[in-house]
């Protein structure tokens, strides 16, 4: 690895001391000044000694310490509020259409960086997410004296993932994320850790996905609800805490002095955590045995050390839940965070009622028996077409809503669908392949696997449950399983369901199936 810092002059302003890794390409310098003076890259003209300097190479160029390159072209104007709404399938002409039905694009891996590509396409398979950073505009802006648009890093971060989503969804082409890449560099730098090579180091999917998420909670205003006269619960809530936020309630209650008062304590979380151990065999019960665990504090009632008994229960469920499985523990010798093989299976379809607490079941029931009065009229159907008897197809269907009319962006009956896989291959954290599984439509799913976008079927994606040295499930999200019925309109029962089990999903390029 050769690294240098160099200056670079831009009209009247001089950017010093920036570091350039020449063994990488000259468009990883180009993204690092789109981060500082918001030039696009392709706008970007930089010249030294009478060269300019390509995208791929450096050519004849030997850059040194305090050498001085020029750079010309204009930065972005202040974004504008969009004057297009998304389009979804139903919405697109057939030439549009036929763009959209091809598979998506994937990232090209810029050393070492699938945990980021797998990362990234995991989220946009949520189409909420994708829409709202989209839609994202900066709020702390700043202007140099040259009229640069100068904004936060954090806000540079999520301007930077705008692009790439937005750069996703004109190709199916692989995208290169360098300018994503750099900003995270900048803001982040234990992401731009090399090994003694010189080379990037592999980074934790999950210690990624956490950063991102805080990124996207402080700069996604949340949603706001259509009608003015309902009071949400959400009002002051980011996007990411209606869609991913997870509150739970927990009680402690001393074991060796009943009598003292139990404590009770709320928290907020973005993912669930499902412990390993040799008894846990399903994503429940790990997911259950974290509700109940066992802690050594003092007693104001012995006033001394005892023993506590610590139940957890849900309190707010999101529409899109993640569970990350903890496969990685640090062994001292090896100094390596070595990993559980231990086959953990999980399922399509997940209930979590039993997670809850008390008064959020009571809120999710009514909602549940609709959708097993669903799920028995398709039963009914099915039974009787096998018997040869006259089925009446259900018509005019109607979708039921997923969320509390007050809380935009909650579940509200405990049923998720599974939307998303990121897996791991390999022993150790730092090191190994990520790779991305993602629903793209009811009976369609897509690997992602860096540039390489493959179709596969939903049995491939319940194979990747762990127990050997194959792609191995470490986060997973699940989004809502949502349902159609049609509602009884000639016998007077018009608030009766005569429902139907029609599963539908959002697929991962925005349409609604």
């Amino acid at each position: 690895m050769s690294t240098v810092k160099i200056n670079v002059k831009w009209g009247k302003e001089v950017f010093k001391d920036i570091e350039v890794d020449t063994s990488l390409p000259p468009a990883v310098l180009k993204a690092q000044l789109f981060s500082v003076t918001n030039v696009p890259t392709e706008r970007q003209k930089i010249m030294v000694k009478g060269q300019t300097i390509g995208d791929e190479t450096w050519g004849k160029v030997a850059l040194t310490n305090g050498l001085t390159l020029l750079m010309m072209g204009s930065a972005d104007p202040v974004p504008e509020m969009p004057t297009e709404k998304v389009k979804f399938l139903e919405d697109m002409t057939e030439a549009q259409l036929a763009r959209h039905l091809q598979h998506p694009g994937g990232l090209k891996n810029l050393g070492n960086t699938c945990y980021m590509n797998a990362t990234l396409q995991c989220l946009k398979g949520v189409p909420e997410l994708r829409d709202a950073v989209k839609q994202f505009l900066p709020t702390n802006i700043s202007h140099s004296g040259q009229g640069a648009m100068m904004i936060d890093g954090t806000q540079m971060v999520t301007s930077a993932l705008k692009t790439t989503y937005q750069q996703l969804d004109v190709t199916s082409e692989a995208f290169m994320p360098l300018t994503f890449l750099a900003t995270i560099h900048r803001e982040f730098p234990r992401f731009a850790e090399k090994d003694d090579h010189g080379h990037l180091m592999q980074q934790d999917a999950n210690e990624f996905w956490v950063q991102l998420m805080q990124v996207l909670q402080m700069n996604l205003p949340g949603k706001k609800l259509t009608s003015e006269t309902v009071a949400s619960s959400s009002a002051d809530k980011s996007f990411i805490d209606q869609y991913f936020g997870i509150s739970t309630r927990a009680t402690m209650k001393c074991n060796e002095a009943p009598e003292e008062p139990p404590t009770v304590s709320d928290e907020r979380l973005l993912q669930l955590s499902c412990f390993i151990n040799q008894d846990v065999k399903y994503l429940f019960t790990g997911l259950k045995n974290r509700l109940e665990e066992h802690i050594t504090k003092h007693s104001s009632t012995l006033n001394r050390d005892a023993i506590f008994t610590k139940t957890t229960h849900i309190s707010r469920l999101p529409s899109y839940l993640t569970i990350q499985f903890v496969r990685f523990f640090y062994k001292e010798k090896e100094k390596i965070n070595a990993k559980i093989l231990k086959d953990v299976q999980y399922s399509m379809v997940l209930d979590v009622f039993d997670l809850c607490t008390p008064e959020l079941q009571k809120r999710l029931m009514p909602m549940r028996e609709k959708i097993k009065a669903a799920e028995d009229a398709k039963l009914d159907r099915e039974r009787a077409k096998k018997l040869g008897e006259p089925v009446t197809e259900p018509k005019n269907l109607t979708r039921l809503p997923t969320s509390f009319p007050d809380d935009l962006g909650s579940n509200n009956s405990g049923f998720y669908q599974l939307n998303a896989v990121l897996t791991h291959k390999g022993r150790s954290s730092s090191s190994g392949h990520y790779v991305a599984w993602v629903r793209r439509s009811q009976n369609e799913w897509l690997m992602f696997d860096d540039e390489n976008v493959t179709p596969v079927t939903e049995e491939d994606v319940l194979k990747l449950s762990g127990g050997g040295d194959w792609h191995t499930a470490y986060l997973l999200i699940y989004g809502p399983r949502t349902i159609e019925y049609e509602e009884k309109s000639n016998d007077g029962a018009s608030g009766e369901a005569n429902a139907t089990a029609m599963d539908t999903t959002t697929s991962a390029n925005g349409a609604r199936t």
